[in-house]
Parts: C-alpha cells; sequence; structure tokens
C-alpha cells in the first residue's frame, strides 16, 4: 500500500491538470487498467492517463528513478506471455492523447498516440479521407502500425506502417526523438515500421491520407457453412484467388467458431467478401459461394466505415469487447490454403471444444486481405519480415479464466499450438512466420522479425543503443 501512495503522489505533483491518476485501490482504476485479455496481463499500481508529452517524460522519469517498471496502453488489445512481467508497474495511459490533425495539404494527417482506429477513420472520413487501418474500431491505431499493420486497404496502399511519414517517440530514458526517413535515425525510423513497440512511446505519428473516391461504393456477400463445406470453400478460395492474385479491391475474410443459433452441436464456417466499387459483388466472386450451397447468405453496400460491422469487428461486437476474458492468439502466415489441413482443422477444434466447453467460445480467423501494396514496399526497407505471405490464419482461444487456472491455460495454449502445428506442417514452408500483433509469447524472434540473420543483428543494435536496459521488453522483444 506504502508503495501505491508514494508512486501516486510523487507522480501526482508532476503531472499537467488535465492528467488522471488511479491508484489500485481507486474507483476508476479496473476500468482504465481493463484488457481485453486477460491472459498472461500486467499489474500495476498505478495508471497515469498522461494528457501530454511532458506527462509521459516525467512518469517515465520517476519510474526509472524508483525501478519501477512501465507499460504503454493505448487500446488494450495487446495479449502476449511476457506483459506479466510486469509487475507492481505503472500503466501509462494514451487514451487522451487521440487528436487527428489533417495538414494543409490534405496529403498526410498526425494522429495522436491513443487515438483508436474508429476515432481516426470518422475524422477522416468527415475530410473525405481515408487511409489504412485494421479491421477492428477499437484496437488503437498506432499498436497494430507498430507491429506492421495488416489493414482494410493495405492492397492498394501497403500496411498500416508504411503510411508512416514521421513520428514523435520518447525514449526510455525520458528523451524524446522525431524521427523520419530523412532524420539523423534513419535505422530507429526502420525498426519503427514492424518492430517499434520494442524502442519507445510514440506520442504522435504522421502518416500518408488518401482521397476517398467519388461515389465510392463497398458491397459485401456472407455466407454460413457446415461442417461439409470446409473442403470446398477452401478449394474455390484457392481456384479464384491462387498465391494471393486477389485484386486490391477484394477481401475476404472466414471463421471458424461454435454458433448455437445455427448449429447447437458442431462449429460453422463464416464468410465474407468485400469489394470496393461495385455495387453488389461482382457475381465471379459469389457464384462459386453461392453454389457451394450455404445455411444463411445476406449482402449489402455502404461506405467503408460499414465494413468493421459487416465484419462483426465494430465497437458493438463482442469479440472486441474488453469482458474480462483471456484471448490468446496463434498466428501463422500461409500462402494458399491446404485442404486437408483445414478439414484436420476443423476436426480438431470440434472435438477440443466439446471435450473442453471452457474454450468453447474460441474461434479460428482466416483472412485473405489482398497484397499489392503489401509486397511492392521493399522487404529490406523496414522492420516488418513477412511481405511475401499470403494468407493469416490465427486460432484465437478464448475463454474465462477469472480464478487464474493454470491449468486452463495450459490447455488453451496446447489447443492453440496444436492447431497452428497442423496448419503450419501442411503449408510446406521452412519457416514459420508469425504476425507480431497476434504473438502468443511462444513464437521464436524469427518468427515474429524474420529469419535473415542481418534483419535480428539490425534489431539487436538498435535495441542496445535505444533501450540498453529492456524498459520496453515486456511485448515480442527482439533480444
Amino acid at each position: 500500500m506504502s508503495t501505491q501512495i508514494d508512486a501516486y503522489a510523487a507522480v501526482r505533483e508532476k503531472l499537467s491538470p488535465g492528467a488522471n491518476i488511479y491508484g489500485e485501490n481507486s474507483e476508476d482504476f479496473g476500468r482504465a487498467a481493463l484488457r481485453w485479455s486477460q491472459y498472461k496481463s500486467p499489474n500495476f499500481i498505478v495508471v497515469v492517463e498522461v494528457a501530454t508529452e511532458g506527462d509521459v517524460i516525467e512518469t517515465i522519469k520517476y519510474a526509472n528513478a524508483n525501478q519501477i517498471p512501465f507499460l504503454a496502453y493505448s487500446g488494450g488489445h495487446g495479449a502476449i506471455a511476457g506483459l506479466d512481467n510486469v509487475q507492481k508497474g505503472i500503466q501509462i495511459s494514451l487514451v487522451k492523447l487521440d487528436s487527428v490533425e489533417i495538414s494543409e495539404t490534405g496529403t498526410t494527417a498526425t494522429f495522436g498516440g491513443g487515438v483508436l482506429s474508429k476515432r481516426a477513420i470518422d475524422a477522416l472520413w468527415k475530410a473525405g479521407k481515408q487511409t489504412v487501418t485494421g479491421s477492428c474500431e477499437v484496437t488503437s491505431l498506432l499498436g497494430p502500425g507498430l507491429g506492421g499493420g495488416y489493414g482494410l486497404l493495405q492492397g492498394k496502399y501497403g500496411l498500416i506502417s508504411d503510411q508512416f511519414v514521421s513520428a514523435r517517440i520518447v525514449l526510455a530514458d525520458g528523451t524524446v526523438k522525431n524521427v523520419s526517413s530523412e532524420s539523423n535515425d534513419p535505422d530507429l525510423w526502420w525498426a519503427l515500421q514492424g518492430a517499434g513497440h520494442n524502442f519507445g512511446i510514440v506520442m504522435s505519428v504522421t502518416m500518408k491520407i488518401y482521397d476517398v473516391p467519388k461515389d465510392d461504393i463497398w458491397s459485401f456477400e456472407s455466407y454460413v457453412y457446415p461442417q461439409d463445406k470446409v473442403e470446398g470453400l477452401y478449394e474455390r478460395i484457392n481456384t479464384l484467388w491462387p498465391d494471393g492474385s486477389q485484386p486490391s479491391s477484394v477481401i475476404n475474410t472466414s471463421v471458424l467458431m461454435h454458433n448455437p443459433g445455427i448449429d447447437a452441436e458442431k462449429p460453422i464456417l463464416a464468410f465474407i467478401v468485400v469489394q470496393n466499387g461495385c455495387q453488389p459483388v461482382e457475381s465471379i466472386y459469389t457464384k462459386p459461394f453461392r453454389d457451394l450451397g450455404s445455411i444463411l447468405t445476406q449482402s449489402g453496400s455502404g461506405a467503408y466505415t460499414d465494413i468493421p460491422g459487416w465484419m462483426e469487428l465494430d465497437e458493438k461486437s463482442p469479440v472486441t469487447m474488453k469482458l474480462g476474458l483471456s484471448g490468446i492468439r496463434f498466428p501463422v502466415n500461409v500462402q494458399n490454403y491446404n485442404l486437408q489441413a483445414q478439414r484436420e482443422v476443423y476436426e480438431l477444434f470440434a472435438k477440443e471444444t466439446s471435450e473442453i466447453p471452457e474454450l468453447r467460445n474460441s474461434f479460428i480467423m482466416c483472412k485473405g486481405y489482398p497484397v499489392h501494396g503489401v509486397k511492392s514496399v521493399p522487404s529490406e526497407s523496414t522492420a516488418f519480415a513477412h511481405r511475401d505471405d499470403n494468407i493469416l490464419i490465427a486460432p484465437v482461444i478464448t475463454y474465462d479464466n477469472k480464478d487464474n487456472d493454470p491449468e486452463l491455460d495450459a490447455k488453451a495454449n496446447e489447443f492453440g499450438e496444436k492447431l497452428r502445428r497442423i496448419i503450419f506442417a501442411a503449408s510446406g514452408q521452412k519457416e514459420l512466420h508469425a504476425y507480431v500483433n497476434y504473438a502468443s509469447g511462444g513464437e521464436t524472434r524469427e518468427n515474429l522479425y524474420g529469419f535473415e540473420p542481418w534483419r535480428l543483428q539490425k534489431l539487436e543494435a538498435l535495441k542496445k543503443k535505444y533501450d540498453q536496459e529492456g524498459k520496453f521488453n515486456y511485448y515480442a522483444s527482439v533480444l
């Protein structure tokens, strides 16, 4: 208790009037520290909701002087083993830093470090602009961006991080740097685009933005399939879009999950095709999936801002909410779907979620986002190493573990790893590539940051230069 009180008082006197500070016994502490996943979550004695850059600097300086670990928080969706190494720490919450400022030229915008995707999308949309954002409305913009950041418009423009023009970052010692491709720290700039969470707390980032086309329209068609359509679905996807060849205007995503309203016993497959520039989705992309024979088919049209709702990833969707559950993700990138593996995954998912009902809320995402824009950026130009991959598959093991049962955590991890091993073994790939923003914590550095020795050597050298004491080691450290 005394540690909490001392930290509370000492930090409070250094903060700006707009900042808030919550001790662990305060009324708002639980709300401010709540995360999307409780698995391996950090432990805090104080939450500081900063309002200025100076608040971040002073909080870091206090933490360093008193050997207290600290961790930045924006959307709160980071979930990885290692975060639990933060014990009796200080959470630096960036939620008040949610500004969006469009430049006079209309070609860039500067986003505060705590801005959420929905706020960024809506602010740009009002000005007739857009940029690459993730599909989930309630994650932060920069959290995923610092790990590369897959996004809905990546087929046209590349990753979220490929839009970065410059950034302002507070380093581990509380000093501030402005970095860009033209700054005197080109290697740090390189690292921010794919491994950025290892090097500091980003106060703001300036990104490229784009005009929303006149009369812009997006359309979707979605399907629900029973278990006997597994091979048929993924065979059709492979045939339509082999080797990542789908147009930049087309997105497809499938989810394996339980939906007792449709099937009380067996998992079902939900699949959606989204297309930009036409109404409805062109028949070349819908007829194969209609002919397969779905339980339920829906379609519609609207704006870019409607896509998260179609995908059930908007702020009203339970899967995006902070409900006190545990969620562990096991990402693996592939080039095409292996039909036998997809069947094995289905059968294992059905078996395990039946035998371990606590895991029944789990699901498996298969993201077929267009990759032309991602692959157009030279791989060596940023720290994001997996540009040549086409599809992201991610089992998401979801369960209620408010009692912190280690056996249930172990079962969840074993389940997720089994699923990932099936997918990877059938891929024919020698290297397992894993999306760092979905990492479980069981991956190697190579899985997350690339197998080329020069990449890891460069990241290690930068880590020693900018974070020698490992203040930012808690999320997928490059060391």
